[in-house]
């Protein structure tokens, strides 16, 4: 089989190494790719939201699947596009996948639908917003309408704070377009839990829960990156939690998208808040969250391939989607000054031994030599019997990676292994 992979992060990353382990696959395509996934499969220089370009070269080498993995292509109906052109895919088409790209989308649908979501109004003018955010407490939540490469949210905690964050969205335009818009929430305490799931529509299958780390800096401080790092599973998502999830909010939603003729099919995101009232909602993403399935991934026991074929034609089956009882730890190696200004184009070594748990984000091919060229350079993910193992593994792994202005976080996972300790 010929596959073909939307994307060039460390998430296709993930998703492609484990697509080869089908042994039916002959054939990756990666468009575009990156200097780190060109040993995994064959990168072209194809932007993933070059809708007709990715199309044209599906059909020209008569691709047997495609996956579509990041969020820009699927809200802008690259799924549509390609399925259109006869080429199966993986991954939901635009109707459903603004799911994701309109955050006010999805809090009308959670509003309409009673699924539990923080209390929240949706503005399109800077006065009228303004003014909202004076008149309630702080903390407060401002998120850009659309996408935001995973940055578009602000927890303000000053009046202050607030009114500088909508000036910057609204006005400044820091998100271009996705910031014509915004919600405003009220700020929910609790520890956060990703889940991310397979679903064909009609069937819904979580995978293993996971904690990402957004905040740039040790203790979760300083501003909201792509993701610093991952562990899974989470062990605040208990087994009564995971039953409320799945009655309150994951079964309610495919039910709230098929009733409004938007059946999502893929793998469909939940970022929930464990408040003292049960899981909430705060945000849905319309595809695998990166980095979470950097450790997501390398847990599941099954065919990848195999799964993501029968979401598409509507037959998945539980019974084939497993995961180890293992722990991970994916550590992310970025630049130092992301998410704000950083250097590029610095080599970057690493012990041959290490290359099957290493996951390439920010970094290309430069005469022969993989060098920086992003702020998230790549992920190092390690398994373990517990999560303290997987932890220690990673930490001693990225100690033996270099390049020059290499910058982690050094507290990934602690939060959750001090759960553990007291549970």
């Amino acid at each position: 089989m010929k596959i073909l992979v939307v994307g060039g992060g460390g998430r296709e990353h993930a998703i492609i190494k484990k697509i080869k382990e089908n042994p039916n696959v002959k054939e990756i395509f990666a468009l575009p790719g990156n200097g780190g996934i060109a040993a995994d499969a064959t990168c072209v220089d194809i932007k993933a939201t070059d809708l007709s370009g990715v199309k044209d070269f599906a059909v020209k080498e008569h691709v047997d699947f495609a996956v579509v993995a990041p969020d820009d292509p699927l809200v802008l109906g690259m799924v549509d596009e390609l399925e259109a052109a006869g080429i199966p895919c993986f991954g939901p088409n635009k109707r459903a996948a603004i799911i994701e790209g309109s955050k006010a989308f999805s809090k009308e649908l959670m509003k309409n639908f009673d699924i539990p979501t923080a209390k929240y109004q949706t503005f399109d003018d800077f006065t009228g917003a303004s003014a909202y955010v004076s008149e309630n407490p702080v903390p407060i939540v401002i998120k850009a309408d659309g996408l935001a490469l995973g940055k578009g949210v602000i927890i303000a905690e000053t009046h202050d704070e607030a009114l500088n964050a909508l000036k910057t969205i609204m006005k400044d335009k820091l998100f271009g377009d996705s910031g014509n818009r915004v919600v405003i929430e009220e700020f929910l305490e609790g520890p956060e839990v990703s889940v991310l799931a397979f679903t064909d529509g009609e069937r819904i299958v979580p995978m293993i829960s996971s904690m990402d780390h957004k905040r740039a800096f040790d203790g979760d401080i300083g501003p909201n990156t792509g993701g610093m790092g991952v562990i899974a599973p989470n062990p605040y998502y208990t087994k009564e939690i995971a039953e409320r999830a799945m009655n309150d909010i994951f079964l309610p939603t495919l039910k709230a998208m098929n009733s409004l003729g938007r059946p999502f099919k893929g793998c469909l995101y939940f970022g929930l808040m464990i408040t003292a009232d049960g899981p909430k909602v705060i945000e849905y993403n319309c595809r695998f969250g990166d980095p979470e399935a950097q450790a997501v991934l390398p847990l599941l026991e099954s065919d990848l391939l195999e799964i993501m074929m029968d979401v598409r034609e509507g037959k998945l089956d539980s019974s084939k989607v497993r995961f180890s009882g293992d722990f991970t730890c994916c550590l992310v190696l970025a630049s130092k000054g992301y998410p704000k200004a950083y250097e590029k184009g610095f080599a970057i070594s690493w012990n041959d031994e290490e290359t099957r748990d290493i996951f390439v984000a920010g970094a290309k091919l430069e005469n022969n030599c993989l060098v920086t060229n992003g702020g998230r350079v790549l992920g190092i993910t390690k398994k373990g019997g517990t999560l303290k193992e997987a932890i220690d593994k990673a930490y001693k792994a990225a100690e033996s990676i270099n390049f020059k202005n290499k910058y982690f976080r050094k507290d990934i996972g602690h939060k959750a292994l001090k759960v553990l300790r007291e549970v």
